[in-house]
This record gives C-alpha cells, sequence and structure tokens, in this order.
C-alpha cells in the first residue's frame, strides 16, 4: 500500500472481467481435509482437527467444520481464517454459503490484500463475493499487529465494503489520528483504492501572514470516469469565507478546467475578492481551438492570494483564444490561424515597480503555407495581419497602437552527407502599418521590406575512446553561420512584439539578434562553434558536452534595442558544458566572456547529487554583471528513519522524516529573495506536511505562508485546492512525490498538470 497521495486521473476502461457463476461455480468440486472426518453422502460432512476446506478460489481453515452438502452451506468454528481473492479474514465463528459467499464472521479480523488496509468488527456480514458489512468496526491501512491501535483508523457503526466499486461506506464514523478524535460525520464515504471516490477530502491548514489562518475542506465530486469537480469552502480569520470550485472535463475531442475563486466579503480589503481561470483544448471540424483565460478582481489578488496566479508572471494575467485549420493550397500544405490575445496587468502603486504592459492583438490573422518544392528546395511563407491594442490607457506617440500586416518568407537548399552539411538560405521580413497615432514629421503608415541572405555549414567527426574503464564515442562537431541583412532605418516603425534574444549559443546561431517581427538586425557577420560530445558506447546515452561559440562582425550593427550602434567586432565568447561522467552527480555552467574587457559577463553554475530516489541535494550560482547575483541551494533528503526498510516500501511503520526545501539569496543586495523550507514524515499508512513559503512581493516586502497536510493512506489520498506538495513538486529541484515509486502500476495521467 503507498504512503501517499495522487491527484485523480481521468482515465477509461476497455476490459471487463468476470468471475464464474450459477451453475457452473456450484458444480466445482470442495476438498475437505481434517484429523477426524464423518460424511453422509449428499448430506453432511463433519470434520474435526486442523481442517481445511477449498473450494476454487475459496480457502477455509478451522479447528472444527460442518460442511451441508443441499444448501452448500458450511460452518466453522475455533481459530477460523479463510482466504478469497487476496483477503484474509479470521474469527472464532464462520457460517457461509460457499457458492454465493453469503453469510456471517463473528468477531473477526480481516485484511483487504488488494487494498492494504483492514481491521476488526464484532460481526462481518457477507452479502456476495464483492460486499461485505462490518458492524461495529475499526478500519485502517496501517499494520495491525495487536500490539497497539494504528495510528489513524475509521471507528464506525457500519462499514460496507464495496471490492468491485473499490470504494467504503461508514456510518456513525469517527476518525482518530494518534488516539485523538479529529472528524466524527454521520456518513462518511472513502476510496478503498486510487480510483477516484465522491467525499470529503483532508482538510488543509495555512497561516498566511497577510490573512491569517485559514482551513479549507475540500469536497471531492466524481461526476462521471471523464469529469469531476471539487469544491473547497475557506475560512480565513483576518479575511472571512470564501470557496474555491474547479470542474474538469476530458471529451474525446475537448479537454479542460474551469476554476473559481470567491470571497463575498473580505474583511481587510471592504469589497468582494474573486478570481477564475477557464482551460480549453479540443478539435472538431476539421479546426483545432484552444483557450486560456484568467482575470482576478483587482490589483492587489497576486500578493494576498498567491495560490490563483501562476508563479512565473503573477502580475500578468492572459486572455488567449486560438483556432486553426490545416488545408491544402495550389502551391503546398498550408495552416490557416486566427487569434486574440489580452492582459490584465495588477500595477502597484510604487512607480519603482511598475510594469509596462505588453501590446494586445485583437485579432491576429495569418496563413502559413510550405510550398512544394522538388530537387531538396525548400521554402516556406507567412502572411499576418494584427490589430495591436494596449490593456490601459498608455497609448501615445511613443507607444501608438494600430494596424500591422507582415509577410516573412525563406527558401533555402540544404546539401548533406555523412559527416557534414550545407544549407545556404534567402530570407525576406516585409512589413506596413497604419497606425492610430504618430510623432510629429514622421508617416502614420510606414512600412519596409528587409531581405537576408545566410549559409549555415558544419561538420561530425566520431571517434572510440575508453574513458574511466568503459567504452566511449566522441564527436568534434564544428559549425559556422554567414549572415548578410542590409541595414533598413527602423527608427520611424513602432515596435509591437520585437525584443532583443537572451544571449546564449541557440540565439547566437540565429539570422535576427531580435524575435518578433518589427525589428530585424542589419547584419554582417560569421558566427563560428564548435562542440564536443561524449556518448556511452553500450547504451548511446551523452555524458558529457562541451560547446564554445563567437561571432564576427564585418561592419558595426546600428539596429539595436537601445538605439547605439553596436561597434565590438568580436562578440563575447559563449562557453557551456554539461556532464554526468560522475556517478550520481549532474553538472551544468555556462559562461559569457567578453574579450575587449576580459571579464567574465554572465556565469551559471548548477551542480546536483542525486545518489538514489528522494536523495537529492541542488546549488547553483547566478551572475549577471551589473545586474544580478544570485545563489540558489535546493535539497529533499531523509533526516531520520524508524526503521531498516527502505524508503518506497509498500509495509512497515517507523517511518521516514524528510527535510525539503529552496532557498534564493541574493547577493547584491545580501538578502533572501524567495525560501521554502519543509518537513515530510512518512508513516507508510500516512504521510503528514508542514511546508513554509516567503514569496518576495516587493523590494522590502513579501508574504510568509505556513501549511499543514495529512494524508491518510487507504482513507483519502486526493488532495485539491491549497496543496503543498504542489508547491514542492513546482518550486525544489530534483523533487519527487514520496508515492512516485509505491504505484508503479498506475500510469493514468491527469490531461491537467495539477497533482
Amino acid at each position: 500500500m503507498g504512503c501517499a497521495w495522487a491527484e485523480p486521473a481521468l482515465q477509461s476502461s476497455t476490459t471487463l472481467v468476470t468471475s464464474p457463476r450459477g451453475e457452473s461455480a456450484r458444480q466445482r468440486p470442495v476438498f475437505l481435509e481434517a484429523d477426524s472426518l464423518s460424511i453422509r453422502p449428499d448430506l453432511d460432512a463433519l470434520a474435526e482437527g486442523k481442517v481445511e476446506l477449498r473450494r476454487a478460489g475459496t480457502d477455509l481453515q478451522a479447528d472444527r467444520a460442518r460442511y451441508d452438502t443441499p444448501k452448500d452451506q458450511v460452518r466453522a468454528t475455533g481459530s477460523v481464517v479463510i482466504r478469497r481473492d487476496g483477503n484474509v479474514y479470521k474469527g472464532p465463528v464462520l457460517e457461509l454459503q460457499l457458492q454465493r459467499f453469503e453469510g456471517f464472521f463473528l468477531q473477526p479480523e480481516f485484511e483487504l490484500g488488494q487494498f492494504g488496509s483492514g481491521g476488526r468488527a464484532e460481526r462481518l456480514d457477507f452479502i456476495d463475493a464483492t460486499r461485505s458489512v462490518a458492524t461495529r468496526a475499526i478500519y485502517s491501512s496501517c499494520p495491525r499487529d495487536g500490539s497497539a491501535d494504528p495510528d489513524w483508523l475509521l471507528q464506525a457503526d457500519k462499514v460496507t465494503i464495496d471490492s468491485e466499486a473499490q470504494e467504503g461506506r461508514a456510518e456513525g464514523a469517527v476518525l482518530r489520528f494518534l488516539g485523538t478524535p479529529i472528524l466524527a460525520l454521520p456518513v462518511l464515504t472513502f476510496p478503498l483504492s486510487d480510483a477516484r471516490k465522491s467525499g470529503w477530502l483532508p482538510p488543509s491548514i495555512d497561516l498566511d501572514s497577510r490573512s491569517g489562518f485559514m482551513v479549507g475542506m475540500p469536497y471531492y465530486w466524481n461526476i462521471a470516469p471523464n469529469r469531476d469537480a471539487t469544491i473547497t469552502p475557506t475560512v480565513r480569520t483576518r479575511r472571512g469565507f470564501g470557496a474555491e470550485a474547479e470542474f474538469r472535463y476530458l471529451e474525446p475531442a475537448d479537454a479542460g478546467r474551469v476554476v473559481v475563486d470567491l470571497m463575498p466579503s473580505d474583511q481587510i480589503a471592504g469589497r468582494t475578492r474573486h478570481a477564475w481561470l477557464a482551460e480549453h483544448a479540443g478539435s472538431g471540424w476539421g479546426l483545432r481551438y484552444s483557450a486560456n483565460v484568467l482575470r482576478v478582481s483587482d490589483d492587489d489578488y497576486w500578493k494576498d492570494f498567491p495560490h490563483s496566479v501562476p508563479r512565473t508572471t503573477p502580475r500578468l494575467l492572459p486572455a488567449d483564444l486560438k483556432l486553426d485549420r490545416e488545408l491544402d493550397t495550389w502551391i503546398g500544405p498550408g495552416l490557416l490561424y486566427a487569434r486574440i490575445q489580452q492582459w490584465q496587468v495588477l500595477q502597484t502603486t510604487d512607480l519603482g515597480t511598475a510594469i509596462v504592459s505588453p501590446y494586445q492583438r485583437s485579432p491576429q490573422l495569418g496563413l502559413r503555407v510550405t510550398p512544394k518544392a522538388g530537387a531538396g528546395w525548400q521554402a516556406s511563407i507567412e502572411t499576418e495581419v494584427n490589430r495591436f491594442t494596449r490593456p490601459d490607457a498608455s497609448a501615445s506617440a511613443a507607444l501608438p497602437t494600430g494596424w500591422r500586416l507582415h509577410a516573412l518568407g525563406q527558401i533555402s537548399r540544404a546539401w548533406t552527407a555523412p559527416g557534414w552539411w550545407l544549407t545556404p538560405k534567402l530570407a525576406f521580413n516585409a512589413a506596413s502599418y497604419a497606425l492610430d497615432q504618430s510623432a510629429d514629421g514622421l508617416r502614420s503608415n510606414p512600412g519596409r521590406v528587409v531581405p537576408t541572405l545566410s549559409v549555415d555549414a558544419g561538420m561530425v567527426f566520431e571517434r572510440n575512446v575508453r574513458w574511466f574503464g568503459q567504452d566511449r564515442r566522441q564527436t568534434l562537431e564544428p559549425r559556422l553561420l554567414y549572415v548578410n541583412t542590409p541595414y533598413r532605418n527602423q527608427l520611424s516603425l513602432p515596435n509591437f512584439d520585437s525584443a532583443e534574444r537572451d544571449f546564449n549559443l541557440i540565439s547566437l546561431f540565429s539570422e535576427n539578434a531580435f524575435t518578433g517581427v518589427d525589428r530585424v538586425s542589419d547584419s554582417h557577420q560569421l558566427t563560428l562553434g564548435v562542440s564536443s560530445r561524449l556518448f556511452d558506447a553500450a547504451t548511446g546515452t551523452q555524458t558529457l558536452r562541451l560547446a564554445l561559440g563567437q561571432r564576427v562582425l564585418f561592419r558595426d550593427q546600428r539596429i539595436t534595442s537601445d538605439g547605439v550602434p553596436s561597434t565590438q567586432k568580436l562578440s563575447d565568447v559563449l562557453l557551456e558544458g554539461s556532464t554526468g561522467l560522475i556517478p550520481a552527480w549532474q553538472l551544468d555552467a555556462a559562461m559569457q566572456y567578453n574579450p575587449d574587457s576580459r571579464r567574465v559577463v554572465r556565469s551559471i553554475l548548477n551542480a546536483r547529487y542525486a545518489p538514489a530516489p528522494f536523495h537529492s541535494i541542488s546549488a547553483g550560482y547566478n551572475f549577471s554583471r551589473g545586474s544580478s547575483e544570485q545563489v540558489q541551494v535546493g535539497w529533499q533528503w531523509p533526516v531520520y528513519r524508524g526503521d531498516a526498510k527502505p524508503v518506497g516500501a509498500a509495509s512497515g511503520c517507523g517511518g521516514t522524516l524528510f527535510g525539503v526545501g529552496r532557498i534564493n539569496y541574493s547577493l547584491r543586495d545580501s538578502r533572501i529573495t524567495d525560501s521554502i523550507l519543509g518537513l515530510e514524515y512518512d508513516a507508510r499508512c500516512w504521510v503528514g506536511r508542514v511546508v513554509a513559503q516567503r514569496l518576495s512581493t516587493g523590494p522590502s516586502e513579501a508574504t510568509t505562508r505556513l501549511s499543514i497536510q495529512i494524508e491518510f493512506v487507504g482513507l483519502s489520498r486526493l488532495a485539491a485546492g491549497f496543496n503543498s506538495a504542489n508547491v514542492l513538486k513546482d518550486n525544489v529541484p530534483g523533487y519527487q512525490l514520496l508515492r512516485d515509486t509505491r504505484h508503479p502500476s498506475n500510469t493514468g495521467a491527469d490531461f491537467d498538470d495539477r497533482p
């Protein structure tokens, strides 16, 4: 039995399995062995002393048993043990109709082998082979050796077990944890396995520096095999009552989810607060379509409720609608597409932290075609019309709005052979604008056409080597890229979607120094690079990679992001490397070096040590001259082990305590920017988790949050709402859910990425 929870996965089953019933089951023979047997043919049989009765699928042992042949019924007394379908029942008195598996057991102890749970009861009534009812029962997934009560147990007047439906129902239920009652309900339903089941989930407990003490009690509703919903009522001591609801669906051609977070009356803000998210992806009628919309009620929402906004861009919320259709044109296959992209920008009153909102596209219409070209020639053309607007009132001559019609095209011919390639390419970028505003003396309908000629070439050399006593294959891969793009004055043109590329080995081998369409760098340059890789000769696994690159400019580059021409003849040198040669270690490094100043401009160094599952320590150093210098440390490591069983064992208690966390420290500002610290205790039959998170929301302010979560294996493994394990998975490098190795057969996956 696993010891942690997992998000319910929407899955389908294509097979049905049935067991023999009716006359075929009745005709199965009964085998009876004992020290003493007294048989009356066609009437009954009395067995005493080490009795064992066997019928296909059922095995019974007892001190004394009487089998009634006409009724196909057995009554057993003494130390009675019965096994069926991996389940074991023990007690003093049993009466059972074998074919229907109908009867009762007095004062039994039971083990549900399929689910790794069990308990004891005053009486257990078998309804059939898959259903039973335990009266005045105790149920748990913790080991039940009789030495003490399990860590957690469900005490109920009546517990109904349905193995076929993989669910349980407790009436008059009291949940006890470490001897303390923590929940009492008149009726409680729960899943016996990882199968999705409607019912209340374990509560989430948070302590937030902005909202106070928070308790969320999620209810999971298994609507259908391909639909579910989670509703989480919450109470925050400083803000009041609220609720979060999530609905998910998975249709043959459509999938998505809708999330609504509502607080009717925030006692601190004095108003209603809300957020909603809609995600959808699907296809039909030859079309593909998708939607991603996130909206919140106010600018401070990302600070007060960080779980409702994306971690990467918490102040820039999208509304993105896409539609496309593949088609055949007379010149070749194509793609017709449409898009609307808008933003909600969460601004602050501090001018130092205000952000410039990006442009919106409303709409974007385009056609992309790949013309059919023979003899090794390849071509593509794209034409697109956009209406650019701003999400706020910042439109001006400096930030104009308007229309853009552009066309991008290219044609290339690749010559390839084993060990080398050569690809010349001719491309163009044409754009025409119709602006709503324009500065004095500038046209409101500017345009330009920029051609580009490039030649990309490279070689691959290989040799067999022997390193560290193992056979390896090493490559040497030189590459060069020549680019010639003439200068076109673009100062009078708006910049709707272009930005300078990050300087790395990928952008080094690109024809344009800018992303988007509005800016095209003038270039007369040659990029030189070389890389070498090392592979394991037996498995083909890459164990080492080194790469070096630099660009040579034959003339000054006049089109730059700041408008100042670049006169540097030799670009910065880029050096990258990664290796996994040392067992359990992964090392990655990158450096940008300026040959004129003879100084390192930027460097990145990451190391990770992971000798075993759930054992991971990582460290990183990021340096950017004049901008930032940060150190990051992350870890997941056992700090206490209560027994000798390995992490991930299916049974046995004693528990393992894990330390987990991540710290980001700014050397330039001499402060911790973000941090997560947590403890996870895996007791095999329950998991406890305490996580503290500190999130910077400004130069001198931060939000601190403490989350407590307990999962009872065999009662509920599902989580929703405020999920501390999700925070760890998304933020701690190398973090593994404790449950990962415990259910290797569970291959179902969510259509979204929410655990």
